[in-house]
């Protein structure tokens, strides 16, 4: 008995690596130190920083990747990887340098593991970030056949004295809310229920526009990172930024607010994205675990002085992302419970 026949292919997994090496070597900043292959990724900080702080993320796609291997979006969920890592780092101001992946899986499929990769380094290459490297295991007997699992790790760098870390947030501060592209990569155990109880399928369709729900559903998460990174930290002010992933607006929002204050958001200043109307209404979803699920529309946050709205909104569009303000920072007593004030919940 060799390898192979006890379900690992070494030749499969060298064809992955020379499949995917132009795509990973491509995202490489001039940093980088060495190639593909080594025992560990090497990179220098980038020059001009004083006081240069590290900020590190990890975090996965979750049950999304069900969704996504049953109708072969491999590429989408690889974006979806990278944007829930930086998307976490780019809140305290940092720009993202490096990003490593580990892919599990049961069989190497090298086609589908590849498409993966690549849509890793897309991702990487809108953050402006490198992917640095990673490790694809195959454990056959403890995945499925044509299964496998992802998880991501970025690290950042920023200037000690450009931090955004909230120390800056006051009461009268204005909440923008930045677009989501749909439901990015948060509740999908409770929407592979309602796909199931429902029947939906790749032949449904929901919305005035009768858009397709799974490709809706599977639609890669947004990356903020170009945008506060290139625009926002140079022209605008912003003292606090919240990446509104699993738990919603009322447990994410509050997570970049000092003590002291609190959030109001008025639900009235945008409308519930129609995936997230028929999502609630076909799996008869209660009104709070609508909002502690979903990101309903807003995939990001930032606080910043009045003043500043007009033009953080106009950079955001001209970003080609939509955002409005949606609340304000207000001062709290002694006594509240925290949370998010003005939420139907």
């Amino acid at each position: 008995m060799d390898y192979k026949t006890s379900g690992v292919d070494v030749e499969a997994g060298r064809a992955f690596i020379n499949r995917i090496k132009s795509s990973v070597e491509g995202t490489h900043r001039p940093e980088v130190i060495g190639g593909l292959g080594g025992f560990g990724g090497l990179m220098r900080l980038p020059e001009g920083l004083s006081k240069p702080i590290l900020v590190a993320g990890t975090d996965g796609v979750g049950t999304k990747l069900e969704l996504a291997q049953e109708y072969q979006a491999h590429f989408g969920v690889g974006l979806d990887l990278v944007a829930m890592c930086v998307n976490d780092v780019i809140t305290s101001g940092a720009s993202p340098l490096f990003f490593l992946d580990y892919i599990a899986t049961g069989v190497l499929g090298p086609e589908a593991m590849a498409e993966v990769v690549e849509g890793i380094a897309e991702g990487c290459l809108k953050s402006g970030c490198a992917l640095l490297g990673g490790e694809t295991a195959e454990m056959p007997g403890f995945y499925p056949p044509g299964s496998y699992d992802l998880a991501g790790f970025c690290v950042a760098v920023v200037e000690e004295s450009c931090m955004v870390d909230g120390h800056k947030v006051k009461a009268g501060d204005q909440i923008l809310g930045v677009a989501s592209s749909g439901a990015h990569s948060n509740g999908f155990s409770l929407i592979r229920k309602v796909l199931q109880m429902t029947g939906a399928n790749e032949s449904s369709y929901f919305g005035q526009k009768k858009l397709s729900l799974i490709e809706a559903l599977l639609e890669p998460t947004t990356i903020y990172a170009p945008l506060v990174k290139d625009f926002l930290l140079e022209q605008v002010p912003i003292h606090g930024m919240a990446h509104i992933t699993g738990g919603g607006l009322p447990e994410n929002l509050p997570r970049c607010l000092p003590l002291g204050v609190r959030p109001f958001v008025d639900v009235m200043t945008w409308e519930r994205p129609e995936l997230f109307q028929w999502l609630q209404q076909a799996g008869e979803i209660p009104e709070r675990d609508l909002w502690h699920t979903f990101n309903l529309g807003v995939g990001f946050c930032l606080v910043l002085a009045s003043e500043a709205v007009e033009d953080a909104i106009q950079i955001c569009r001209n970003h080609r992302l939509e955002a409005w303000p949606i609340g304000r920072v207000e001062e709290s007593l002694a006594s509240d419970e925290g949370g998010v004030v003005g939420l139907p919940i």
